[in-house]
């Protein structure tokens, strides 16, 4: 069940803005972006256009949605969102959607799922109770990130958009790293196996930078499969922000849960390592607002994922989802406060 955020919820939230002397510095070196994923007609929200300290929105648009059919590329939703925000001084940061979480869609083309060439062109993740595979659950698809034949495809999208948005949008993101299909191999799709799926994406990396050389370039890496860190570390993960410094791609990873465990042995101090060197971001998500701090025992709080992100993880982009009612009757006005604090924020 969710929490909800009550009357003395609010309170507490907009009690931290009082906390004006170090965020107000911490303020000019992150860019704060709204990620409204699909629900893209939400830039149109008075909310969201009157608010400086929201430099622009995240947008999610589906590979298949891209290219309906073979080589035909459809990109009017990305040149209507770009016009429209443009046009009310936001920017654009879209994410090139190939993988989802639900069992009912798919967002590959048509012709990958048919044409025997792709071998099915996604196959499915799972969910599985702990460990137990054989009690797993159907949970989302993704695409065949590791067939070079669905590769091939992908990176010939990537220099379609690269051609026509790139220094135009302000950033382009890839979907998270993390895929499930167990470990034993009982659940593996044809073909994949953990190595394979590391050097998948990191050509997938270059293949990012190689269309989109002067717009910013993230890479969401969270989890890979085949390992887990730091008892059984394969060194995939770590390849993958080896990588992305090394061609100037940046990183950045979904659920901001400061100290959380998991997270803290993963992609949180890679993140943090890569400061300075490279763009790097982290997704504020839905349940994230009324997540448990582990140092407190307590629900976090607002000035929690502000600091976290700005003063243990260092990130220049945070995308702040607008899961109600923490966001506009919290993260706005928070960030506002501050807005006018820091203007130089805008310079950076």
């Amino acid at each position: 069940m969710k929490t909800r955020l009550g009357d003395t919820g609010v309170l507490i939230l907009f009690c931290v803005l009082m906390r004006t002397s170090s965020v107000a510095a911490n303020a000019q070196s992150m860019h704060h972006y709204v990620f409204f994923g699909m629900d893209r007609e939400k830039i149109h929200s008075e909310t969201f256009l009157r608010a400086s300290a929201l430099e622009g929105a995240q947008l999610k648009y589906s590979w298949k949605e891209l290219e309906p059919e073979k080589d035909a590329y459809e990109f009017g939703a990305i040149r209507k969102d770009l016009e429209f925000l443009q046009s009310h001084g936001k920017k654009l940061f879209m994410q090139l959607q190939d993988s989802t979480f639900d069992e009912k869609h798919i967002f590959v083309p048509k012709y990958l799922l048919e044409d025997p060439q792709y071998h099915g062109g996604a196959d499915r993740q799972y969910e599985l109770a702990g460990k137990n595979e054989e009690k797993s659950v159907p949970a989302g698809w993704v695409a065949r990130r590791w067939d070079p034949a669905v590769q091939a495809r992908f990176y010939r999208l990537l220099q379609a958009l690269g051609k026509e948005f790139d220094m135009k949008i302000e950033g382009i993101n890839l979907p998270e790293t993390a895929v499930e299909f167990g470990e034993t191999g009982r659940l593996f799709p044809k073909g994949f196996t953990p190595a394979k799926y590391r050097d998948a994406i990191l050509t997938q990396i270059k293949a990012l930078k190689s269309a989109f050389p002067k717009s910013v370039t993230l890479q969401y890496a969270n989890f890979m499969p085949g390992e887990w860190l730091p008892e059984s570390d394969k060194g995939y993960l770590k390849s993958i922000f080896a990588t992305a410094k090394g061609l100037k791609v940046g990183t950045a990873g979904p659920d901001m849960l400061p100290w959380k465990p998991g997270q803290m042995k993963h992609s949180y101090p890679l993140i943090r390592a890569i400061d300075g060197l490279v763009p790097t971001g982290i997704a504020v998500q839905e349940g994230n607002y009324s997540a448990k701090n582990p140092k407190t025992g307590k629900p976090v709080t607002l000035s929690e994922l502000y600091d976290f992100a700005h003063d243990y993880l260092k990130v220049q982009y945070v995308f702040w989802c607008d899961e109600e009612p923490y966001f506009s009757k919290g993260v706005i006005p928070y960030l506002e406060k501050y807005e006018k604090l820091a203007p130089a924020r805008k310079t950076n």
